[in-house]
């Protein structure tokens, strides 16, 4: 018995036969346990099964054909012969008779369900111990990637499923009197789905009641369908024990059925609900029973897909169902008394969904982006494109094959590219591909599941983009044999010259740039090429300065080559180098001076007119006579001078390297020389003299001040030192002595040296008074000869604390002020004060005088500080309407001149010269204003061009004979009725107005 390779069948198989009928005609069928046929017949034509869906055998050949699978057409309670699925193989439609269908990898496991039959052999009384191989068949399963399954993994802790298939009991197993189920699930090793199987364990029991390999196949797909539609399957309760027919009394086990998945295809079309299956308890004879079932699908989400009968246990499902949401249910069956006892222990039912072709592929893209080079081999990989079917993809449903429809554009050949029909990845197919000519191809892809059978499957379209990427092919290539080009001599960073290239390859690609060597010609490296990055033209560049004189020409040699290299099998082209002539031209060149700058040494002090050197310089261009001239552009200190003719530098004063020009005992001067060339052309050098240095500066003492005790004490003592401005060796050690006249001097003073640089004053008397004493030192420096300086230090003597400094009082006393100077001071303060007080008098005798003489006016009238100009705004635009000609100045003033003397207008201008008004101080004072306006009056009365004071002022010429009329009418109002008295109210400043108009007969 071949534990795998078989199933059992269910109990419904025994029984009477419904009558079959051809389409057309109606034949019966023998009647009887099983109608058997010889193995090997012909398929029947199409056959109907009668209460069922117009199904037949033909159609479910076709639909095998179409990728189905034959093992859920046949009913899942037996065993089946795999001579049975050979038959059907044999018969399939499109295959010929005796040759076996062409092999196709499915990955998963080979059955959905596997019974496997333990041995009695391997208990160890009613156990199975832990490691024991529980049969010797194995559960098979293939991912199509010629590698091992990544693992079995087993829902039930107390088995295991072996990476060889083999399963094995990982715990001590105690009682296998009853069948064990359990799921197992697998992961392919190059693929993330995740594949499941069901596999059962019982002890080896009876044979099977029917002889299923006698049964012909086509008989057995009608039988089946006949039942599943019209006569569900009884799923019984196993029953637990059976008493034995023998006297001895004792009891045996008996093997209980194994119930396999229920198949429930998907997108069923009802109606609804459709009974499935019926669940029956052999105790439903002796007492009621009430039926349930519970799990995913039914008291759990998804809620109410199955629900049963309680009283008669008939299991419907009540809507379509939908492979790709949920492919499988698992539901455990329950009966009970009608008190809620539990009579049977539960059953678990395992529903599979049997997948339909109801989804087409889907491409992960609508468009894919891919690449290949020119020039590639054929059979290059160019790109993969990938298409997703959500059936099952271990059916024909979800095997998904591919194929190109078009190609764009044909050229050269319009099967370019090939692609594997299984993965998708697409090659090239002919060479010829030449990115210059085609530099995209546009291919549409096909994607039809059910292996791509194009009559039952579903297709779908993707687009793939093909760039053909660019590789170096085209050497570049210069547009002329030969260039040319001039260059001023002495120029840099200068294109004397622009060569160009062709390159077809990709443009701003390294495969297009170009790079260009000068291959010979410019030993000196005067030139360099540089590559124009926006059209790849060679840029001629010098950078280093040509000289006319030494080459008035260059003859190059430059080669072209791109920054990547040629692709194998392309050669460089001839017109990759060329010729470049680059003429030098000639240029008037500055005089240079051979060494620059130019470094002298001279001892300092050297006297005026003093020849130093020839500071001369060369004019570069020989093929010229020019004359050069020479002058000085800076001298700090005045002191050199340069021959115009030669450049011979004299002194012009003392040179002293004291000098604050001088640095680093280093003084610089620059002179230029100029040539007489059209244009003229300069240059400039520098003269550097080192001065040496000679004993020509006296040391200076230092401090100039300093403060002692009056009293003499270890801590009272000055430290001093001097100063050089001369250099070693004209500078210390110092000698520090006093002088024998005045005596004093020695006499109250001592020096001690400290070393080469310092020495200390002290006093040599125990006392001497609080006062500032001039100290005279001589300080002598080590020059040869040496030189001494007499210098004085002001040494102030005061009294001192106990610590050594000079107390406040002692300090103000060793000031140096006497007597006379307090006194001097004392006098300074006394004159300051009298000068205060004289003038303090005279301004307030000042402001009497100013009393004295009252105003001409009344203080009360004079509101020359109450009325405040704002502005003057103009009239009305009634106002506006006026003829400004007659404002206009004449042309000309004969007819005033000639106008008769007698007739003239009192307002009118004498012509005659002005008369001039005495000289008045601008301000004049306050109490000569009386005077101030007499000496005005009679001014006015004696100018002839002043009008009179009682006529009209002209303030410009209005033109003659005007054409305005008289203003004589124009009269203030005399209206009584007008009231001022709100000028009251405006405040202080218009008081003096209110009491002139608001006052009435006042």
């Amino acid at each position: 018995m071949k534990n795998l390779h078989r199933q059992k069948l269910s109990p419904r198989f025994v029984g009477p036969l419904k009558v079959l009928r051809r389409v057309n005609e109606v034949t019966p069928v023998a009647a009887g346990p099983l109608a058997s046929a010889g193995p090997h017949d012909a398929p029947p034509p199409p056959l109907a099964i009668e209460g069922a869906p117009a199904y037949s055998v033909r159609s479910l050949l076709d639909s095998q054909h179409r990728g189905g699978s034959l093992q859920y057409l046949v009913d899942w309670e037996g065993y089946l012969d795999r001579s049975l699925i050979r038959d059907f193989h044999r018969h399939r439609p499109g295959t010929k008779a005796g040759q076996p269908p062409t092999p196709t990898c499915r990955p998963g496991f080979s059955e959905s369900f596997y019974t496997v039959f333990v041995s009695r052999d391997l208990l160890q009384g009613q156990s199975i111990l832990k490691d024991t191989s529980l049969s010797s068949e194995r559960v098979k399963f293939e991912d199509c990637q010629h590698s091992k399954a990544g693992g079995f993994e087993s829902s039930d802790p107390n088995f295991s499923v072996r990476p060889d298939g083999s399963v094995y009991a990982e715990q001590e197993v105690g009682n296998l009197s009853e069948p064990i189920q359990f799921m197992v699930t697998a992961r392919g090793g190059h693929d993330p789905h995740i594949w499941e199987t069901t596999v059962k364990l019982a002890l080896v029991g009876h044979q099977p009641s029917v002889p299923v390999s006698q049964v012909n196949i086509y008989t057995l797909l009608s039988f089946t369908l006949h039942y599943h539609y019209s006569n569900p399957r009884v799923i019984k309760f196993p029953q637990k024990h059976q008493k034995s027919s023998s006297a001895n009394g004792l009891r045996r086990q008996k093997r209980d059925w194994v119930i396999p998945p229920i198949n429930v295809p998907e997108n069923s079309r009802g109606p609804f609900p459709q009974m499935l299956v019926r669940i029956r308890s052999d105790q439903d004879l002796e007492k009621g029973i009430r039926y349930s079932i519970t799990g995913a699908g039914a008291d759990q989400p998804p809620i109410d897909v199955y629900n049963i009968d309680p009283v008669h246990g008939k299991m419907f499902v009540t809507r379509p169902l939908d492979r790709e949401e949920r492919a499988s249910y698992h539901l455990r069956a329950h009966a009970v008394d009608m008190n809620g006892n539990k009579v049977e222990s539960p059953i678990d039912l395992y529903i599979y969904v049997i997948d339909m072709n109801d989804n087409r592929p889907e491409f992960q893209n609508q468009v894919y982006n891919g690449s290949v080079a020119e020039g590639s081999k054929p059979g290059t990989l160019v790109m993969q494109v990938t298409a997703n079917d959500s059936d099952d993809d271990t059916t024909a449903n979800g095997m998904v094959r591919y194929r190109i429809l078009s190609q764009t554009p044909h050229m050269p050949i319009p099967n370019m590219f090939t692609i594997n029909s299984e993965t998708g990845d697409i090659f090239t197919m002919a060479a010829g591909l030449d990115r210059e000519k085609v530099s995209q191809y546009i291919i549409i892809v096909q994607a039809t599941d059910m292996e791509g059978n194009l009559n039952f499957g579903l297709s779908n379209t993707a687009t793939a983009l093909i760039s053909v990427t660019d590789i170096n092919d085209n050497p570049p290539e210069l547009t002329a044999r030969t260039f040319s080009g001039e260059v001023p001599e002495n120029s840099v960073n200068v294109v004397v010259a622009n060569l160009t290239v062709i390159d077809r390859d990709q443009p701003h690609s390294h495969n297009w740039a170009a790079q260009y060597r000068i291959a010979s010609g410019d030993p000196q490296g005067h030139f360099l090429i540089r590559t124009n990055p926006v059209n790849n033209d060679g840029m001629v560049t010098v950078v280093k300065p040509v000289d006319y004189e030494q080459n008035r020409a260059f003859m190059l040699t430059v080669i072209v080559s791109n920054k990547a290299p040629l692709a194998s099998g392309i050669q460089s082209s001839l017109q990759s180098s060329a010729g470049v002539t680059i003429s030098v031209q000639d240029v008037n060149e500055s005089p240079v001076f051979p060494t620059n700058p130019k470094s002298i040494r001279f001892e300092e002090g050297v006297p005026a007119g003093t020849t130093l050197t020839v500071f001369a310089a060369q004019d570069p261009d020989l093929f010229i006579q020019q004359t050069v001239r020479y002058s000085k552009l800076s001298d700090p200190s005045n002191w050199l001078r340069i021959n115009r003719t030669n450049g011979q530098i004299t002194t012009m004063a003392v040179l002293d390297r004291e000098s604050m020009y001088v640095r680093n005992n280093i003084y610089e001067a620059t002179f230029l020389a100029a040539d007489n060339g059209s244009p003229p052309a300069s240059g400039t050098g520098t003269l550097q003299i080192h001065l040496i240095d000679v004993n020509d500066n006296a040391p200076v003492m230092m401090p100039k001040e300093a403060q002692l005790c009056e009293r003499a004490n270890p801590r009272s003592k000055v430290n001093i030192t001097a100063s050089d401005a001369d250099a070693d060796p004209h500078v210390g050690p110092f000698v520090f002595e006093l002088p024998s006249y005045p005596s004093s001097v020695r006499r109250n003073w001592t020096i001690s040296r400290i070393s080469g640089d310092y020495a200390q004053l002290r006093l040599r008397i125990p006392y001497l008074d609080a006062e500032v004493y001039d100290v005279p030192i001589i300080v002598s420096d080590s020059g040869n000869p040496p030189l001494s300086n007499r210098s004085i230090i002001k040494v102030k003597v005061c009294p001192c604390d106990d610590n050594g400094d000079c107390t406040t009082t002692g300090a103000v006393a060793a000031s140096g002020l006497g007597t006379g100077a307090i006194i001097a001071i004392l006098i300074c303060i006394i004159i300051l004060l009298i000068l205060v007080l004289v003038f303090v008098m005279w301004m307030k005798r000042r402001e009497k005088e100013r009393q004295a003489k009252p105003l001409l006016i009344d203080p009360e009238d004079d509101v020359r500080d109450n009325i405040l100009k704002y502005d003057e705004e103009g009239g009305g635009e009634e106002d506006q309407d006026y003829d400004l000609s007659q404002l206009q100045q004449p042309e000309s003033v004969e007819h005033i001149i000639s106008k008769p003397v007698g007739v003239r207008r009192v307002d009118e201008r004498p012509i005659i010269a002005e008369s001039q008004y005495p000289v008045r101080p601008s301000l004049p004072h306050p109490g000569d204003i009386g005077d101030f306006i007499n000496d005005g009056l009679r001014a006015a009365d004696n100018d002839p061009t002043a009008p009179p004071y009682d006529s009209l002022l002209v303030f410009d010429y209005e033109g003659s004979g005007s054409t305005a009329g008289s203003v004589s009418s124009l009269n203030s109002s005399s209206s009584g009725d007008q009231d001022y008295d709100y000028l009251n109210d405006w405040g202080p400043r218009f008081k003096k107005l209110a009491d002139l108009y608001g006052g009435g007969d006042d």
